[in-house]
């Protein structure tokens, strides 16, 4: 059985219901032999939307990613992703040049604006020619659609969905919490889906993986399992999964295989059980603490990295 397959918006692509998070793949402590294997498994088991971004690791993920589907004609089977830290031209046009060496291709499948965490943010991505040099990029050939990521507040992301008319996806967390608190499925999926702008889901257990516990699965709210099954029962193309060891990714394909949209009684009761704790973001530090914020992010508005 294979991992089922979901429409990217208005792209015309159809992406895995499961997307391997490029951050945990680079950890240092996996190896590269071992996430190059990992990645291969992956591949093999379905999960062929790869995610990751210019700054992860300083690098490390996508040049590890890009030895990964340098081999095999593993990269025609994926459709992959990476981000822009850049907030200005110059940047944006230094960090796409980095991304296709690392990764090894003359284009990038989807190339989103990286943590639109600040309110500035989508003033930075128009005022100082990012977005026109995405644009640029996309015309020449070198990316084939554009979107952005964020994990704060649905003000922000829906600020930045203003900027332009053609967004291809938005990248938000989607978890039970969620809900509950600075809300991307209330707030921001409906106006996503009325643009026809791709939802890709993210922190489905609040921040960290699988193995790890997560923030919700840790703190005894909810299982893994009900995290993941909620998430994939969203209105979601995908969701990005951090996957740090074979172990992980097999747990992962098994949830995605076997997945059935959750029954709304099952989903209510769920939602019933986390409703006391998730009302004030103690399980979604990305939304309210810099914990999750990229170093490179913060040193980026004067913040210490």
């Amino acid at each position: 059985m294979s991992i089922p397959t979901r429409p990217l918006g208005k792209t015309g692509v159809n992406v895995s219901a499961l997307c391997l998070g490029g951050w945990h793949i680079g950890q240092p402590a996996i190896g590269d032999a071992e996430a190059e294997r990992i990645m291969h498994a992956a591949i093999d088991a379905g999960v062929t939307f790869f995610d990751n971004a210019w700054d992860y690791h300083e690098g490390r993920s996508e040049e590890i990613m890009g030895n990964a589907l340098s081999t095999g004609g593993r990269r025609q089977k994926v459709f992959l992703m990476t981000k822009n830290c850049g907030r200005d031209a110059e940047h944006s046009r230094q960090h796409l040049d980095d991304s296709l060496r690392r990764l090894k291709t003359d284009v990038i499948d989807l190339w989103q604006f990286h943590e639109i965490n600040y309110d500035n943010d989508p003033e930075w991505i128009v005022e100082r020619g990012a977005l026109a040099h995405a644009l640029e990029a996309q015309k020449a050939g070198k990316v084939r659609f554009i979107g952005f990521t964020g994990h704060k507040a649905p003000h922000i992301l829906l600020k930045m969905l203003g900027t332009h008319n053609d967004w291809d996806t938005c990248q938000l967390p989607v978890n039970v919490c969620d809900y509950f608190y600075r809300s991307s499925i209330h707030d921001v999926i409906p106006e996503l889906k009325k643009r026809n702008v791709a939802a890709i889901g993210m922190k489905s257990l609040g921040g960290g993986n699988l193995e790890a516990g997560g923030q919700i699965p840790g703190g005894g709210v909810a299982t893994a399992d009900e995290c993941i099954r909620f998430a994939l029962s969203q209105d979601i193309a995908s969701l990005v999964v951090g996957i740090d060891s074979m172990k992980v990714l097999m747990q992962n394909v098994e949830i995605a295989r076997s997945f059935r949209s959750m029954p709304k009684d099952e989903s209510d009761a769920l939602l019933a059980r986390v409703k006391t704790v998730a009302g004030d973001g103690r399980f979604e530090p990305s939304k309210s603490t810099q914990l999750f914020d990229g170093p490179y992010h913060r040193r980026q508005h004067g913040f210490a990295g």
